[in-house]
């Protein structure tokens, strides 16, 4: 499921690796027979016509045993090849750059191709055995029982949003929708703020650190600095309106709510 035509360097591999798959979707035998139909009669590889090149890969086949770990080792080398073409051009364009692409241009564009290669490389996906997802929803339940207010994912802070999810669950994708002022970054932030507030790590038996409540957060804004989501926490945790706070409307009392 991770192996496609483009990860293999020979264009009549491509062909002959697309035209069995097609076959076999349909349910049909893949063999030379069947699939030299679909190739060009006349196209040659060396002294060899597509015929007799097709009947000597299957001669020299190996044990379909492994063909998994073949695969991969082939995937491999695909992604090495684009990695080394991206470095070229990496090397090439900053060499010859042209006017309309300045180096921050060429930085993000490398960046995006490199970042495509690697969401295309995943292949980590597929069937997983029944006994492999029972044992992680045991780890799952003995987390959740040791865990502070018994959840299984991380509490967020808010009670009545942890009773609805069970907390925030890994590889979760959660959207806060509403429309302009209605308190979404407001949402956000607090339930960042609450997470990291709560954190309490423990050392593991391998050294490495591991939540066991709370956690570290990583806050992404693309419409606020640093200086501004920071202002926004400490008001709602102070009850200081963060306007004041931007105008300096703010009198002793409250300024030593701020700095404490």
């Amino acid at each position: 499921d991770f192996l496609k035509p483009i990860h293999l360097y020979e264009p009549l591999h491509r062909k002959i690796f697309e035209v069995a798959g097609d076959i076999i979707r349909m349910g049909k035998i893949a063999n030379p027979v069947t699939i030299k139909t679909f190739l060009k009669a006349d196209e040659k590889v060396g002294d060899m016509t597509v015929s007799q090149y097709l009947a000597s890969l299957v001669s020299n086949a190996v044990t379909v045993i492994n063909a998994e770990d073949y695969g991969r080792a082939i995937y491999d080398l695909a992604l090495r090849r684009a990695l080394i073409t991206i470095g070229e051009d990496v090397v090439n364009i900053a060499y010859d750059a042209p006017l309309d692409m300045p180096p921050q241009s060429q930085i993000e564009d490398t960046e995006r191709r490199l970042f495509e290669l690697a969401e295309n490389g995943r292949y980590d996906g597929g069937f997983q055995s029944f006994n492999d997802a029972v044992a992680l929803a045991i780890d799952m339940a003995a987390v959740a029982k040791e865990r502070d207010g018994g959840l299984s994912g991380i509490s967020t802070g808010i009670h009545s949003l942890d009773a609805k999810m069970g907390g925030l669950q890994r590889s979760d994708l959660i959207i806060l929708a509403g429309r302009p002022g209605m308190g979404k970054t407001s949402l956000a932030t607090n339930i960042a703020y609450n997470i990291a507030a709560a954190y309490e790590g423990e050392v593991q038996s391998d050294g490495s650190m591991k939540a066991k409540n709370g956690g570290v957060v990583g806050f992404y804004s693309l419409e606020m600095s640093s200086e501004q989501l920071a202002t926004r926490i400490i008001s709602e945790q102070t009850e200081v309106s963060s306007s004041k706070i931007r105008r300096g409307d703010i009198n002793d009392a409250d300024f030593e709510k701020l700095v404490a």
